[in-house]
């Protein structure tokens, strides 16, 4: 052998042997220092997880009654991961499903395709990996023919599960305050870092909106898990380990059912009655809130809708309904998200600003037709002079006149149009004060803040308009012009005063601003939250609807307490004397008509009626009231869109639920002495629980 094949075969053999030692260690390593976590790999290969949803607790009145609870049914779902990896993507198991069920697949394959861009409903917003429900009112012998030829229907499954259900006690809905659960989405699942036995899973159902979204952490519980035993075919033959779930708590609110009812009834009621007087009344909101605690016992809504419409999907008319202007788009809670003009209901605010602002409470005043605000004349409801008269009487006839003489001199000592360094502007700080224009904190998602103009904001608005102003002012409104040339030339004029110097503070903006007209907005929520203020003595209490979260047994979790109040800058002389021209205002003023023949010895109720002008559309009806006089417990507030005057619409609201919360001639009170239950409400009975 010569020396260079002796040489080749010296490093055939040095390969070889490093090769075997790389191998023999490597071997070393994934059988002894690693072997523990791929015998775990191994073991995982032959298990699959399973999570188990928790039954969702209840959501509770304040005497125990259910507002939403959970029913049985046979809900027939589909895995839609387990159909796509058959050869023709499960159409012959939709066909075979869809004629048990009767119904075409063409519907079930809409149902269970992933929502997204340019998809209409039904579509499944949720995870692509869970089951996703078709059917939750199946019949039980169709659900049975599913179950026992499960040969014939992989991927389908038909099981008995717990769905939301809404009993309506007393005839209470309260749908925007209660919201609505849908599935949790792949996107929410990868932020919210779900795990497979603890936090949020695939299979889970989350609240969207109102309590249920507030409280969804106390709600849904602690999900099981159940590890089962498979095959190669991926057939369960056993399980390896269990854990149930943990039902959720349920959540006591402070909401009343009957109050609830009463008060959507009313709503209802009153906005039927302004349509046939003419009006288009095309939305509303009731609320009644407790003065000393700030809890609320109702908020209704107008329009409004079943939440059971979100259970086992939604078509694409429902969801576009819910949110389409047509039917007054319903999914808006009109207490804590609608924004409207105040009018006349304002002027408690105004009163305690003039007031701290140096005018005399018990002085007297002017009050004409008219009051000249710079070069132009503001006029009093239908131009009507009452004389001189003090601020009791002020309010009772709800003179504008005096309101406008104050904040045009207020405005005048700020400096007009060149306003001081630091002007004071009086109304607008009192009225933040009561307020408005910052969302109140209640216990629910989506508040909206209203608004309180002052000289900043109208500046900001310039500059987000100026541009849409001044090409207004150059080129008209030909589009409106053509069939309304009045409204034309009106925008073109206000286009040209907005473009030119639409960032100054001027006097107009101060006088409607007294009488909570111009651009403020403020929500009925924020409105009975400041005549609460008035009625306990000037704490500003931040609502609240939840109450305390209990075990299903009744057992107490947690009681949800609420922030300190704040404290307005108002003496209590200032609000006694407020509080008795309100209460004139229903025996001889502004509300008596309406208030005729109310039954002032069960409860003396006093209040304000407010009639907001909104150009182009018809007034906005209020009406702010509170109860008892002497020792107020209740403030109740309604407002009807496009209902007339406050005297016409928002008032006969109110009374109408004072009546059934205190009782009249032929109307059994709903509340015993006045009050509501102070303790813990004990356990829905079998027929309320799931």
């Amino acid at each position: 052998m010569n020396p260079k094949t002796h040489f080749r075969l010296l490093v055939l053999y040095v390969l070889v042997g490093a090769l075997l030692m790389v191998l023999v260690g490597r071997m070393w390593s994934l059988q002894v220092m690693e072997g523990t976590h791929y015998k775990e790999i191994a073991a995982q290969n032959r298990t699959r997880d399973i999570v188990v949803p928790a039954i969702r607790g209840m959501i509770l009145d304040d005497q125990g009654r259910p507002l939403v609870r959970n029913r049985s049914a046979l809900v027939v779902s589909v895995d839609r991961t387990s159909l796509t990896r058959q050869k023709d993507r499960g159409a012959a198991v939709l066909r075979r499903l869809a004629s048990v069920l009767g119904t075409r697949a063409e519907e079930i394959g809409k149902r269970i395709q992933l929502c997204g861009p340019g998809i209409k409903r039904p579509c499944w917003p949720g995870s692509p990996y869970q089951p996703i429900p078709i059917d939750d009112h199946v019949d039980p012998k169709r659900a049975l023919q599913i179950m026992e030829r499960q040969e014939d229907f992989p991927g389908v499954t038909a099981q008995v599960q717990a769905v939301r259900d809404y009993p309506r006690p007393e005839g209470a809905g309260a749908a925007q305050t209660l919201g609505y659960l849908q599935p949790i989405t792949q996107e929410e699942l990868d932020k919210r870092k779900g795990l497979k036995v603890t936090g949020y899973s695939g299979v889970d159902l989350i609240g969207r909106a109102g309590l249920e979204a507030m409280y969804d952490a106390d709600l849904r519980g602690v999900p099981g898990f159940r590890k089962v035993l498979v095959d190669s075919q991926g057939r369960v033959t056993g399980t390896a380990e269990e854990r149930a779930p943990t039902v959720g708590g349920n959540l006591v609110t402070s909401i009343d059912a009957g109050v609830q009812g009463a008060a959507e009834k009313a709503l209802k009621d009153t906005i039927a009655k302004a349509r046939k007087e003419g009006h288009k009344a095309d939305a509303g909101a009731a609320v009644v809130m407790d003065v000393h605690t700030g809890r609320m016992v109702a908020m209704a809504s107008y329009p409004t809708y079943d939440p059971g419409i979100w259970t086992g999907g939604i078509s694409q008319e429902e969801y576009d309904g819910l949110l389409g202007k047509k039917k007054g788009e319903p999914l808006t809670s009109r207490v804590t998200q609608g924004q409207f003009a105040p009018g006349s209901t304002f002027k408690i605010s105004s009163v305690s600003a003039a007031v701290k602002d140096g005018y005399s409470l018990t002085g007297i005043y002017p009050c004409p037709g008219s009051y000249d605000v710079g070069s132009r004349a503001f006029t009093n409801f239908e131009g009507q002079g009452h004389g001189d008269m003090n601020l009791h009487e002020a309010l009772v006839v709800s003179c504008d006149t005096i309101f406008y003489k104050f904040a045009y001199e207020e405005w005048l000592r700020d400096g007009a149009t060149k306003p001081k360094k630091n002007p004071s502007d009086p109304m607008v700080g009192m009225a933040r004060h009561y307020g408005f224009g910052s969302r109140t904190g209640i216990d629910l998602p989506s508040e909206t803040p209203g608004r309180i103009p002052d000289r900043g904001w109208k500046r900001s608005y310039w500059n987000a308009t100026k541009k849409a102003d001044c090409k207004g002012a150059k080129e008209g409104y030909p589009s409106v012009a053509r069939t309304d040339p009045a409204r034309a030339a009106y925008l073109k004029a206000i286009a040209t005063e907005n473009c030119t110097e639409g960032f100054v503070w001027r006097a107009g903006d101060a006088a409607n601003f007294s009488v909570g007209q111009g651009d403020v907005l403020v929500t009925p929520l924020q409105l009975v939250r400041a005549y609460a203020a008035l009625a306990n003595g000037g704490k500003l209490l931040t609502p609240r609807l939840g109450t305390a979260v209990t075990r299903p047994d009744g057992a107490l979790l947690r009681r949800i307490g609420a922030p300190p109040a704040a404290k307005l800058p108002v003496s209590q002389e200032v609000l006694r004397y407020i509080r008795g021209g309100l209460a004139d205002v229903t025996k001889k003023g502004t509300a008596a008509g309406a208030f005729n023949g109310f039954d002032f010895k069960r409860v003396d109720v006093g209040g304000k009626t407010g009639t907001a002008e909104v150009f182009g559309k018809d007034d906005t009806s209020w009406f702010a009231s509170f109860g008892p006089v002497d020792k107020p417990r209740y403030a109740v507030v309604a407002m009807i869109s496009q209902g007339g005057t406050g005297a016409s619409s928002g008032a006969p609201a109110v009374r109408a639920i004072w009546e059934a919360m205190y009782g009249a001639k032929d109307v059994k009170p709903l509340l015993k002495d006045g009050r509501l239950p102070t303790d813990l409400p004990k356990p829905p009975g079998e027929g309320a629980a799931p």
